[in-house]
């Protein structure tokens, strides 16, 4: 008795007409799933009495397309005799209606059979004489959570859009003052220091008093001021000592520092004035933009290059000597969708993002382009607007993994 015979008498004695799914839906009750029965092909076999069909998935490279072999009396059919068409019905309301052509003792289809191969098959198949329809179920990369799990599980989901990837290079350098913005404050006459006004710590203003000193010449008494605005960060004299030409006070204003970035060739080549920077501390705490408003013209030993950034410093966060990093955005992109870097997974060795629909997700696989390090480019694979997961979406590989995600067709 060949294999044809035994599946026919099998479906026989249980009844059956056809098929049931080639992949057990991860959603349906596991106790009520079919045994799925293949074909002398390791296909998927489907029959209405005499007259049935094998369905099959040939992977040769990354053109998955579908194999058909038609059966009459245990016999193969000649493919050329047989009209076909499948129509595979896919998560998102969208349809893959599949034509065939004749070759070798099958019938192969004229498009490549995309990923996720996770559908819902509708069959239809006839000869002179003989017609049979079928439909099955073939889910693979899926599964159905309930709102609490989702909730629970803190899954969240936002939409495929387009996005402006902004590609920045990461440096490293130490806060400055700002050069002409610090003053060494010396008497003007020599004298002794009669009354000294500013400690160290001190906010000056522009003209503002420090000290007085009477002239050792005239006897004269002379008032000492600020040529500038901000702190006294050092204080070299007391009352009743003699001032000659040495620094008295040193007065630096803050209100704006530099930061001195580290730049390497290959930084430097992406590099030029103008460009935003996102200064961070070391420790994260505290955030600010600034520009680049110089690069050297020459490179150190080390063959590094200064590269100066202007920022606000109004509450005085940013110290002078302080260890910094920056986040230089070195260039820009417009593409018509992106996805969070966060929501892709590898499956079978391919990227990967979970669609949702509903309370049902589903791998949907990617052509990836550039990435920015917080979003990445998709060009083939996501429609714009799909809901996809962006946080915990290991989670659902790993319940896709659980429930059996073989790749058996």
């Amino acid at each position: 008795m060949n294999y044809i015979k035994a599946i026919i008498i099998l479906f026989v004695l249980l009844g059956l007409t056809v098929t049931e799914h080639a992949y057990a839906s991860p959603e349906a009750d596991h106790e009520h799933s079919e045994t799925k029965i293949e074909g002398p092909n390791g296909g998927t076999f489907l029959s209405e009495g005499e007259f049935a069909v094998e369905i099959t998935i040939f992977e040769l490279g990354n053109t998955p397309e579908m194999r058909v072999y038609t059966y009459l009396n245990e016999e193969i059919i000649e493919p050329d005799k047989v009209n076909l068409e499948v129509v595979l019905h896919r998560l998102g309301n969208t349809k893959d209606t599949l034509s065939f052509t004749p070759e070798g003792d099958y019938l192969v289809s004229n498009t490549a059979i995309t990923e996720p191969h996770s559908y819902e098959v509708y069959v239809t198949a006839s000869t002179q004489n003989n017609r049979g329809e079928w439909h099955y179920e073939s889910f693979e990369g899926r599964t159905t959570l309930s709102d609490r799990v989702i909730e629970s599980a803190n899954i969240l989901v936002e939409n495929a859009m387009p996005r402006t990837l902004r590609f920045k290079d990461q440096l490293f350098g130490v806060v400055a003052p700002v050069s002409g913005q610090a003053a060494s404050v010396r008497a003007v006459y020599p004298g002794v220091v009669s009354d000294v006004f500013v400690s160290i710590g001190a906010q000056v203003s522009k003209g503002q008093v420090l000290a007085r000193i009477r002239n050792s010449a005239s006897g004269a008494s002379y008032e000492v001021i600020s040529p500038i605005a901000g702190e006294v960060t050092e204080r070299f004299v007391t009352a009743g000592e003699i001032a000659n030409e040495q620094v008295l006070f040193e007065i630096v204003d803050l209100s704006t520092v530099w930061v001195e970035l580290s730049a390497f060739p290959q930084n430097i080549e992406k590099l030029k004035v103008g460009l935003q920077a996102e200064i961070s501390d070391l420790h994260q705490h505290e955030r600010i933009s600034g520009e680049i408003i110089y690069i050297a013209p020459v490179m150190t030993g080390g063959h590094i290059a200064r590269a100066r950034v202007l920022i606000e410093n109004k509450d005085r966060h940013w110290r002078p000597g302080m260890h910094v990093q920056a986040e230089v955005t070195v260039g820009e992109k417009e593409v018509a969708l992106a996805v969070n870097m966060n929501a892709v997974q590898s499956f079978r060795g391919m990227p990967i993002v979970f669609a949702q629909y509903g309370n049902t997700f589903e791998i949907r696989v990617l052509e990836l382009g550039d990435s920015d390090g917080d979003y990445i480019e998709v060009k083939a694979g996501l429609v714009e607007n799909t809901p996809y997961v962006f946080m915990n979406s290991y989670l659902l590989k790993a319940d896709v993994l659980k429930d059996g995600a073989s790749h058996n067709h």
